[in-house]
């Protein structure tokens, strides 16, 4: 079931989702060489529950038995997603995904960026660049009329010609009172197929991208998602509504990005 959302709830799930962005970018601030992915997840708990809201991947189930035991997923290289927060230091010319949600009033947020550790490989930068790019060209997607295998394959096509993989295993999502909502949103597809978008309807575009096979392996935790061929992984995530005819993006990356450009 596709629950389409009210105006007023549209606006709590901006708020929810705005929280998350602010928590993205007190991260950037500590992105440096030397960080510890566990300091990251302390104070992504710390500022959301500062912020009247919970953490919505801290015990989060998982098939596999057990529960997600950190507020933040931070995947780190040839990681995907689903990263458990641990201690070991970043580095530079590492690149880590940090994948966040709130439960504010009610509502989730949830957004995802790839944060730069340092100085970047140029070919590490093109993956960043290629996989957010990708990201954008799926939301413009999201228009009342089309189809979620429009945005799918706006993402897929635009992935592939650069020469990089997609997941099929992982997808995007509604999202509102869950954090996980009907439909699914896949980063690959045939145009003009799948579930028909409708004004009021909120979902969580996340291209989840492979410097070369797509193919993926879960880890020994039974969480984290990396390359099976050990090539890096980028993710980025965005919420939206489709609302007034067009795609309205919920989350932001502005400060997260104002911030790691004043460090370049």
């Amino acid at each position: 079931m596709v629950y389409l959302k009210t105006e007023d709830e549209i606006e709590l799930l901006r708020a929810a989702n705005l929280l998350v962005a602010d928590t993205l970018a007190e991260i950037a601030k500590m992105i440096v060489p030397g960080v510890t992915t566990r300091q990251i997840d302390r104070i992504a708990e710390e500022f959301i529950r500062d912020h009247g809201a919970v953490p919505t991947f801290k015990g989060f189930p998982n098939p596999y038995g057990g529960d997600f035991p950190c507020a933040v997923c931070t995947s780190v290289n040839n990681i995907v997603v689903h990263g458990i927060p641990d201690d070991r230091p970043l580095r530079d010319g590492d690149i880590v995904s940090v994948d966040c949600g709130t439960l504010l009033d009610g509502f989730c947020g949830d957004s995802c960026y790839t944060f730069s550790v340092g100085e970047l490989s140029e070919e590490a930068e093109r993956l960043l660049r290629v996989t957010k790019e990708a990201l954008y060209k799926g939301i413009a997607q999201a228009l009342p009329g089309h189809r979620v295998g429009d945005i799918g394959n706006s993402v897929q096509r635009h992935v592939e010609a650069n020469g990089y993989g997609v997941l099929r295993e992982l997808v995007g999502h509604g999202i509102g009172r869950e954090m996980h909502e009907e439909p699914q949103v896949p980063n690959y597809g045939k145009p003009g197929t799948g579930e028909l978008l409708k004004d009021g309807m909120c979902i969580a575009i996340e291209p989840m991208v492979t410097q070369y096979d797509r193919h993926i392996v879960l880890l020994p935790d039974r969480w984290g998602i990396a390359t099976r061929d050990g090539g890096l992984g980028a993710h980025f995530e965005h919420t939206i509504a489709i609302h007034h005819g067009k795609a309205d993006i919920l989350s932001s990356f502005e400060e997260v990005e104002r911030i790691e450009q004043s460090k370049h």
